[in-house]
């Protein structure tokens, strides 16, 4: 009977990405003739992606991508800051990292600003007192009027750009994905972006988003990367260090899917053939030198020559330093002696009681023993030079003169001092490839599903599905036809394997029986942002009378910084009205007329009469 093949081990390594610098690209001809051509920022909680907005294919990818973080130390100076791929490794500066985001908004403007100087500067803008280029620039659905106010005032009176155009990332993915099919606008559908930090749902109807029934879902990226570093800190407690929060992104976009059906796939991998088929082991950095392992006797002996030749030398050298103090000692206690030859006792004395001495016997004394000690500590120089730098293990053993003494061991020595086994015992081999091994198995379909779940990380709140189903709710059956006729998904946090799958399943148990529904996905899930933004810089160019989406510099000082024009793949604009209190008018000195007066005693009379006439009727009722 033939025996069954056992599985292959999945290996896999970290692949640890370093950053390089970004080049400072010069501006190209192209960008400034015949108008300066829109620079396109998608402004991602993760990813800065930046680049132009022409229509050479050159520039149909951005030209920056970049983390969305500054680093700067306490008390250091502004051109100090480190910005995105400057700083080539995150884990050892993680606690200083910064980021213009809470959540998926706008809030720390300063480093928003140096943002803006990084891109700008990248890009080979060099002019210090103005950028002559539009901007077009992502911001966060339903975003607060504040955080707009800021960003323009930003833009407009720091860097005094001519016109500012803002949109939502998830509705430029959406209305590029739809051109590349063909879709004439207007566009209806629902979006379902998942990022960083938080993920939402934006039903557009007729080409223009729904904001009333928008909603957020505060699960994304960041959640699921924490989840999973949680996870493997807990279940491999020798190797905390090492379970970087880097290395688990990398875990979520190499190695994680999505179960299509969560509990049928878990219970496939409660079998161990399934389990060894499927789980990642993912091999750490580790040195393959093992303390006490294998080692020849050739190499025992070496070793412990070396440590005897390293001994000798730190005796040596102690010794030597030793004398040069005895023999300055000896040279300062000759000189007091001197005094006393020459007869000069005043000073004599002054020099005993520096040196904590009583009388001339006791510094003879300790002049004869000094002179001892430098005779025998150069006796050892010599007896160590004639023996050529060999030293007999007895001669370790012999006890040594104070401060002769050193440790046998130094914490640089190898610890091989142990006596050899006998070379008829077997050692147990220990594997260490197979310690610093992270097996990574259900963890793999576990950290996605938080998107759907977020209660498997203790978080009260609805999925992503439920959320979509409460939405859809909210619309007429007809309008809930048409939204699920174009259920798009988009963002980075979209880009598991089995997202499609799984996203249509959950429709088909949503829906209607026989009812009809269509789901896509961006086709760069992450970059479609950026270039639907592009295109749609390169239809709608600014200037003109009436350029639907841009802001001019004009409209910034009339209309103020939380202003917005609104387009295909912008926010609604709900401007903010306050209610202004109406000034009193001041009451005059002077004596009121006699028509006047009538008039406000009238006034208070007849403001006055019901409640006196309720009053009396309550009087009434009580007499009754």
């Amino acid at each position: 009977m033939a025996s069954k093949e056992r599985p292959v081990c999945q290996i896999f390594s970290f692949q640890d990405c370093k950053a390089s610098p970004d080049p400072i690209y010069e501006l190209p001809a192209q960008c400034l003739t015949p108008t300066p051509a829109p620079i396109v920022i998608d402004n991602g909680s993760f990813q800065t992606r930046a680049g132009w907005a022409a229509p050479a294919a050159e520039y149909d990818s951005p030209r920056l991508i970049f983390r969305s973080v500054a680093a700067r130390s306490r008390g250091a100076a502004r051109s100090e800051t480190q910005i995105g791929n400057d700083i080539p490794n995150l884990e050892p500066l993680r606690w200083l990292l910064k980021s213009q985001f809470d959540r998926n908004v706008v809030v720390n403007f300063e480093i928003q600003e140096l943002i803006f100087d990084y891109v700008f500067t990248h890009l080979g803008i060099a002019s210090e007192d103005s950028v002559e280029h539009p901007i077009v620039l992502t911001e966060a659905p339903c975003n607060p009027l504040h955080c707009r106010q800021m960003m323009s005032e930003l833009l407009f009176e720091c860097y005094r750009v001519p016109y500012v155009s803002y949109g939502v990332d998830g509705l430029y993915s959406f209305y590029h994905n739809n051109t590349r099919r063909n879709i004439r606008p207007p566009h209806t559908g629902i979006v379902l972006s998942s990022g960083y930090h938080c993920s939402h749902i934006l039903p557009v109807i007729n080409g223009r988003l729904d904001a009333v029934n928008c909603k957020r879902v505060n699960m994304a990226g960041s959640q699921a990367a924490s989840y999973l570093q949680r996870l493997l800190q807990l279940k491999y407690p020798g190797h905390l260090a090492a379970i970087t929060l880097s290395r688990m992104e990398e875990l979520l976009h190499e190695h994680s899917y999505t179960a299509v059906d969560y509990h049928e796939e878990l219970e496939k991998w409660r079998s161990p053939e399934f389990y060894e088929r499927e789980v990642h082991r993912m091999q750490l950095p580790f040195s393959g030198k093992v303390p006490g392992g294998c080692v020849s006797v050739e190499e025992r002996q070496e070793r412990r020559a070396q440590q005897l030749r390293r001994l000798q030398e730190i005796n040596a050298r102690r010794r030597e330093e030793k004398l040069q103090q005895d023999q300055e000692r000896l040279d300062r206690l000759m000189a007091v002696q001197e005094l006393w030859d020459d007869g000069l006792l005043d000073q004599f004395h002054k020099s005993l009681v520096e040196l904590n001495m009583d009388s001339a016997e006791e510094l003879q004394s300790y002049i004869n023993k000094l002179q001892l000690a430098v005779e025998q500590g150069r006796q050892k120089l010599l007896h160590s030079d004639g023996a050529e730098g060999k030293m007999e293990v007895s001669e370790l053993e012999q006890p040594m003169d104070e401060g002769d003494g050193v440790a046998l061991m130094d914490s640089d020595f190898p610890e091989d001092t142990l006596p050899e086994k006998p070379a008829n015992v077997v050692q147990p081999m220990f594997n260490m490839a197979e310690y610093h091994q992270l097996f990574v198995g259900t963890e793999r379909l576990r950290c996605p599903e938080i998107l759907f779940q977020p209660s498997l990380t203790g978080e009260e709140q609805m999925g992503l599905m439920e959320t979509l189903q409460y939405v859809l709710a909210r619309y007429t059956p007809e309008q809930q036809e048409a939204l699920v006729s174009n259920v798009f998904l988009t963002g980075g946090n979209m880009q598991y394997p089995g997202m499609k799958e799984r996203v249509e399943r959950e429709l088909l148990a949503m829906r209607p029986f026989q009812s009809h529904f269509k789901v896509t996905m961006a086709s760069q899930l992450a970059l479609d942002a950026w270039c639907g933004a592009r295109d749609w810089a390169l239809e709608h160019p600014p200037g003109g009378g009436a350029a639907e989406g841009w802001i001019s510099r004009q409209d910034y000082e009339e209309k103020g910084g939380e202003y917005l024009s609104e387009h295909c793949a912008s926010n609604a604009f709900i401007p903010m009205k306050l209610a202004k209190p109406v000034p009193a008018r001041p009451v005059e000195p002077s004596v009121m007329t006699s028509a006047g007066a009538s008039a406000a005693i009238s006034t208070v009379t007849s403001a006055l009469t019901p409640s006196f006439s309720t009053g009396a009727a309550d009087v009434s009722m009580v007499s009754s």
